[in-house]
């Protein structure tokens, strides 16, 4: 039998940005349906951001005890039960799934249809037996990893980031496509774990990073035995004798396991867009700066219009609270949002590169730096490699900023903060950080940018002036 729904509100997917909306919205007093066929909390939670840094942890627990010995301790080779490793990956997930769950949002007064949802015109969708109309809509349908044409790929085993957390197997030889974030995140820990690990990117690592932090990052990689093939792209696969032969070209690799880290695309097909009057394109939803569709009825966040990350989403999900139930006409912010690569060294960054920004904003643009080298609590904990720097223009407005090493992701949220508030640079001047910590890296950056100007021959002819009045 098919029941009907009408309500305020039908989001459909249930990830970070799903989620959030669902959330706020009922409990600002909307009748909320949410739509979701897979697992509750979506990739984040997961196949993403939750088990991939439960992993980290455990590879850089690893890393510590092989780094014992700087310290002046004792401790032999870490003996790594892949395993329980993964066990504890699983746990970590399972500690977080109730604040995602079915039955949460059903306390909260969501109706949750655990079935796909399609629309079947401008203000209804069907999801499992229900038909659902609904004054708004918002698609949050997420995205999956994107596996390249490469010639018998779809006869061999590989791992996606969907499935690698299912595996309790050591990879002896993992092989990993594609050098982006999760590409080179999911390397490293397995090598700290025990793994040999081969990259190949078709072009170089990280290419949307700053280029003087990738270089510290492959550098790291390489010191632990991580084999980079960059430039490389990947002809043919097949298996042979149990393993998977990777052909290069000139050059073929043995794995055990092969990882498939070409990016990512947004789940759209199946949603019968056109019937709602909604448009798409290859970065998924075509939305305006609202985050509405071509049907102003319906909205879309996350990574379905290619937010690519779970603080975006969130972000969305305000966006759209805003405009539907405060009937605030808020906008996207992604230009505010931090990026962020989790591997050691990590790689935050936020804003405009320099290149970029002198290119929008004129020649008045310029960074300031500061290296981690110099930094009171690196120089303690042995960990002396990166740096910060900061771009702005001339009135000392901050257009981006990038942070390498240790750290590097909670030191960018203070960036972060700043621009959000439309603080200039001299925010940080005026901040007291506590002593000895790496907070002072902004101070310290700041400082810098205002060196030149302080420390000018016109300053010193100031302060002789102004001496001459003792």
């Amino acid at each position: 039998m098919t029941r009907r729904l009408d309500v305020d509100l039908c989001v459909i997917g249930a990830g970070s940005g799903g989620l959030s909306v669902a959330a706020g919205a009922v409990q600002l007093g909307k009748s909320v349906v949410l739509c979701e066929q897979g697992e509750m909390g979506g990739d984040c939670l997961n196949y993403g951001c939750v088990p991939s840094k439960a992993l980290l942890a455990a590879a850089a627990a690893a890393a510590t005890i092989r780094k014992a010995g700087d310290y002046g301790l004792r401790a032999g080779p870490p003996e790594v039960d892949f395993a329980a490793v993964i066990a504890h990956v699983r746990a970590t997930v399972a500690a977080i799934a109730p604040h995602d769950s079915e039955e949460r949002f059903a306390k909260l007064g969501c109706t949750v249809i655990r079935a796909a949802a399609a629309f079947t015109g401008p203000r209804e969708a069907r999801a499992g037996d229900a038909v659902i109309g609904a004054r708004h809509f918002v698609i949050a349908t997420g995205s999956a990893p994107v596996v390249p044409p490469i010639d018998g790929l779809s006869d061999v085993p590989y791992l996606t980031n969907e499935t690698i957390f299912d595996n309790q197997i050591l990879p002896r030889h993992l092989v990993v496509i594609g050098g982006g974030a999760v590409g080179c995140e999911l390397a490293q820990a397995h090598r700290r774990l025990g793994a040999s690990v081969t990259i190949v990117e078709a072009a170089r690592l990280l290419g949307g990073e700053d280029a003087e932090a990738v270089d510290l990052l492959r550098a790291a990689l390489v010191r632990e035995g991580v084999v980079l093939r960059e430039g490389c792209m990947v002809k043919a696969v097949r298996r042979d004798a149990g393993d998977i032969l990777v052909d290069l070209g000139g050059e073929a690799l043995r794995a055990s396991h092969l990882l498939i880290a070409a990016g990512r695309k947004p789940n759209v097909a199946g949603l019968a867009l056109y019937k709602a009057g909604v448009g798409a394109d290859k970065r998924g939803v075509i939305v305006d700066d609202r985050l509405r569709t071509a049907n102003k009825r319906i909205f879309a966040v996350g990574d379905a219009v290619g937010g690519a990350f779970t603080h975006v989403a969130g972000d969305h999900a305000g966006t759209v609270i805003r405009n539907l139930c405060f009937k605030v006409p808020a906008r996207r912010r992604d230009a505010l949002a931090p990026r962020v690569v989790y591997t050691d060294p990590e790689i935050a960054s936020i804003g405009l590169a320099e290149a970029a920004a002198r290119e929008k904003f004129g020649a008045g643009v310029r960074d300031a730096r500061f290296a981690f080298r110099d930094n009171d609590r690196a120089q303690a904990e042995k960990d002396t490699e990166g740096f910060a720097k900061i771009v702005a223009d001339r009135s000392g407005r901050i257009l981006g900023a990038v942070v390498a090493g240790k750290g590097a992701g909670d030191q960018i949220a203070m960036v972060a903060l700043a621009m959000a508030n439309r603080l200039k640079i001299g925010a940080f001047t005026a901040m007291i950080a506590p002593y000895p910590t790496r907070s002072e890296i902004a101070k310290r950056v700041a400082g810098q940018w205002y060196g030149p100007t302080l420390f000018s021959a016109r300053t010193r002819r100031l302060v002789r002036l102004l001496g001459a009045l003792d």
